[in-house]
């Protein structure tokens, strides 16, 4: 991890106040359904994933930072004052974000984030997985992770695991195979080799650059937040589709990845969240590291 020279913008309070409040806005909008929700204690198959999985709450995708590099003109007496990683900026009533005392403290969590951003974004994504590993968490069991019927039934489902080729790359879907489909995959990833098997194909590599950008925490620009976060969204729901259960009742209609029609479909949106998910770890990259050190 290399932090390049400091180059301070300083932005003026009636900018970063709009920027402040469009992203508020945005954040609720994005979020609005799930809180509705939540204050039923309604529970959702699909979406609940964005706050349960990701254990991060409405409120934190609601708070804007500039992000490093930014002095926020007139701030001084901002709630973010008392935040943590704000400091004052050099220009007089102004704040900014110490990203210095936050790399020194984070700095084995930043290296690794750093490390599997740049690793994956630089090489191809591989398009042949076809979403077998919900199939494979179901695999020969009675019980599921989720209270939902199989789509094809358990016997119909085990064939369909049988008749393909398991090829996950993430350690985070692998850990969850039952045990009889663990054998199947063609790899074996662990949390060791998480940086060089994560690849832009994949899912929930994808999904994961909006936790990669959480924990970056002030160091993302809020907007950039809310983009990953959009693709978590946008990849969950075919995630869902693509899985062995019936989602229809919660308007996932499916994607039969065990058909020619609906594998080719699965391929065809992975390949745009694979384009959307590197392109936000490059700008995730450059907004916290700066153009030159995030191409290097």
């Amino acid at each position: 991890m290399t932090t390049p020279a400091a180059e301070r913008v300083t932005l003026p309070e009636s900018v970063w106040r709009a920027r402040e409040r469009a992203h508020a806005e945005r954040a609720d909008a994005l979020t609005a359904d799930h809180r509705e929700r939540a204050s039923r204690g309604e529970k959702h198959p699909v979406w609940d994933f964005l706050f349960t999985y990701y254990s991060y709450a409405p409120a934190q995708l609601r708070r804007w930072h500039p992000g490093p590099g930014v002095e926020l003109a007139g701030a001084a007496g901002d709630p973010r004052a008392a935040w943590r990683w704000y400091v004052p900026g050099e220009a007089a009533g102004s704040l900014t974000v110490d990203r210095a005392a936050l790399e020194q403290e984070k700095a084995p969590l930043l290296r690794g984030v750093e490390r599997i951003l740049r690793a994956t974004a630089a090489r191809p994504g591989r398009f042949g997985c076809f979403g077998l590993h919900e199939w494979a968490m179901v695999y020969r069991q009675d019980e599921h992770r989720h209270p939902v019927p199989l789509r094809l039934g358990q016997a119909a489902t085990d064939a369909v695991v049988e008749s393909h080729e398991l090829r996950c790359t993430h350690i985070d879907a692998f850990r969850f195979f039952t045990p009889d489909a663990v054998p199947l995959n063609q790899y074996t990833p662990t949390r060791e080799t998480q940086p060089q098997l994560e690849q832009p194909g994949c899912l929930h590599a994808g999904m994961d650059v909006y936790k990669w950008a959480m924990k970056l925490g002030p160091l993302v620009p809020g907007e950039l937040l809310l983009d990953a976060f959009e693709l978590a969204r946008d990849i969950r729901l075919l995630d869902m589709q693509a899985s062995p259960y019936d989602m229809r009742p919660w308007g996932a209609e499916p994607v039969a990845i065990e058909t020619p029609a609906g594998k080719a479909e699965y391929v065809r949106r992975q390949r745009g969240f694979a384009e959307r998910s590197t392109a936000l770890r490059e700008r995730i990259l450059e907004a916290w590291l700066g153009a030159e050190t995030a191409a290097a």
